[in-house]
């Protein structure tokens, strides 16, 4: 089979390229026109971007193998994301990529801005020595208040606290825990933040209902003497009423790193002694360019092979607030609905119910879901399935799809339940993650208990309970040269009221149908399948 070939149209880092190829053929065309792009994208799976490639409709025209696309960066306005979601075309991009660089660089300004440090460097290098002009305060004690407590927001938190400051933060969406994690302090609203705050930074999203944030009305409401940061977006701040609170000296200083127009040198704020300004630094750092390019082409290595893809950005992603918690479940729902749908054994699946339980329903599960989904259409022979055009393909299959939630359970933390229903009967599986690595683990098929690990490929047969079963399949496992990594019997407390139980058996290669067949249809065998996870 050949294998997917992937165009890398922008430079990026080596180590995003060196992951593709390890894949994928990998063509460079760093400096190829637009022409040039839009005559050989027919030929590639995938194409991974920066800012500079404009894939517009009639570029994904032309890409009639195109399944994904990776952008290796935060923003895709250079992407046709409706265009590319009615093609079924994956378009991910890097969202975490510069958190870390943003969040050092809004550090730089807060010291820079508390000391006065650009305009001392300035005057020093004119020749004055202003040494009690541009006496500083200190960070220590002092009271930052972050609007947007994302990944950054939280980031530059815990850096603040490493100054000894007090952090209050004021984000929606944010689980109550996380504040406490971080010992910082969680706003009910906005005006908590406005009134206790002596620097105010900014890290919210460029939406409709964030644009003008910062404005007259906001800042009379916090402390004179405040210092405002901005490393988000220029639209959040209204410039003249921050200027007027400048000329007021209700604002103290201000330091931004982003405007309402790009370029730009000639801002009227740009001539104010108490204002720090940076050409929208926030991201640029080599580190933060590479790893960009990274995390894209890990985005197209999922895609493109069957992995999760967890930053698209034409499919439910997971929050920033939930990624390290959802991220281990994403293989494990896949695993479930494969497991759920083969044990129904019918192609006519008529409903997939999923259902989350303990801390897990707390978080936003619609990926999970959809893995669910993914992973029984997969195993009812769908192809060229992604993350994009699975709830379509569900849809006109009349496949129904509901997700439940319920926040309390027993002996796990966590766990997924996945209810397969087809020809009026209902197939459950449940599973969880388990250990500091995440393994995923099943704990229940067919109503019967156990715990097992998953591996590439899991075997289930449902027998008689009687004396040994388990060793008759170890004996045509190893007559079929299939070696088996682990195998646990299940059964009911109370017992199975047909007198059945149920073993799960992991190998470490697929188990050819021939032999799931011949062990069940020797005596005491009700079913059995095999599947590759």
């Amino acid at each position: 089979m050949s294998k997917a070939k992937v165009l890398v149209a922008e430079k990026v880092g080596p180590a995003g390229i060196e992951l593709l190829k390890q894949h994928f053929d990998v063509e460079l065309g760093f400096d190829w026109d637009r022409d040039q792009v839009k005559a050989s994208l027919g030929e590639f799976d995938g194409v991974l971007i920066r800012s500079a490639t404009k894939l517009d409709a009639e570029m994904l025209a032309a890409g009639t193998k195109l399944r994904v696309i990776g952008r290796a960066g935060v923003g895709v306005d250079n992407v046709d994301v409706p265009e590319a979601t009615k093609r079924g075309i994956v378009v991910a991009n890097a969202p975490l990529s510069n958190v870390v660089t943003a969040a050092e660089h809004t550090m730089a300004l807060l010291l820079a801005l508390a000391r006065n440090v650009p305009q001392a460097h300035q005057s020093l290098v004119e020749g004055r020595w202003d040494r009690s002009k541009y006496s500083g305060v200190e960070l220590y004690e002092k009271t930052l208040g972050v609007l947007g407590f994302g990944r950054i927001g939280q980031l530059v938190s815990e850096r603040a606290k490493g100054f000894g400051m007090r952090v209050i933060a004021y984000d929606p969406v944010v689980s109550a825990s996380r504040y406490g994690e971080l010992g910082v302090e969680k706003a009910d609203t906005p005006d908590e933040v406005y009134a206790d705050a002596d620097f105010l930074t900014l890290h919210l999203p460029n939406t409709p209902e964030t644009k003008g944030w910062l404005n007259a009305e906001v800042l009379a409401k916090c402390k004179d003497g405040v210092r405002v940061l901005n490393v988000a977006r220029g639209p959040l701040v209204v410039d003249a009423d921050l200027q007027a609170a400048l000329d007021s000296k209700k604002v103290a200083g201000a330091a931004l790193d982003v405007f309402q127009r790009e370029p730009i040198t000639d801002h009227p704020l740009f001539s104010y002694p108490n204002v720090i300004v940076t050409p929208h630094l926030g991201a640029s750092t080599a580190e933060a360019n590479d790893r960009a390019g990274l995390q894209a082409a890990e985005q197209i290595v999922a895609a493109l092979t069957g992995g999760s893809v967890t930053t698209a950005v034409n499919i439910p992603a997971i929050p920033e607030d939930d990624i390290d918690a959802l991220a281990p479940f994403v293989p494990l729902s896949r695993a479930l609905g494969k497991i759920a749908a083969a044990l129904a054994q019918s192609s006519a699946v008529d409903a997939v119910t999923t259902e989350f339980l303990g801390g897990i329903a707390k978080r936003d599960t619609r990926l999970l879901g959809l893995n669910v989904v993914l992973g029984v259409l997969e195993t009812g022979g769908a192809q060229d399935l992604n993350e994009v055009n699975a709830p379509a393909l569900a849809k006109q299959r009349g496949i129904a799809t509901e997700e439940i939630k319920e926040s309390e359970t027993r002996d796990y933390t966590d766990l997924i339940r996945v209810d397969v229903r087809s020809g009026g009967e209902t197939v459950s599986v449940v599973g969880t993650v388990i250990g500091n690595l995440h393994r995923p683990h099943l704990l229940e098929a067919w109503g019967q208990r156990f715990q097992v690990q998953l591996e590439d490929s899991v075997t289930l047969f449902r027998y008689k309970d009687v004396p040994g079963m388990l060793g008759r399949v170890g004996t045509t496992f190893g007559s079929h040269d299939v070696n088996i990594v682990s195998s646990i019997v299940g059964r009911q407390p109370e017992g199975d009221a047909a007198g059945l139980a149920a073993m799960v058996i992991t190998t470490d290669v697929a188990v050819p149908d021939v032999v799931v067949d011949e062990i069940v249809a020797s005596d005491g065998f009700v079913a059995g399948v095999s599947v590759t996870l």
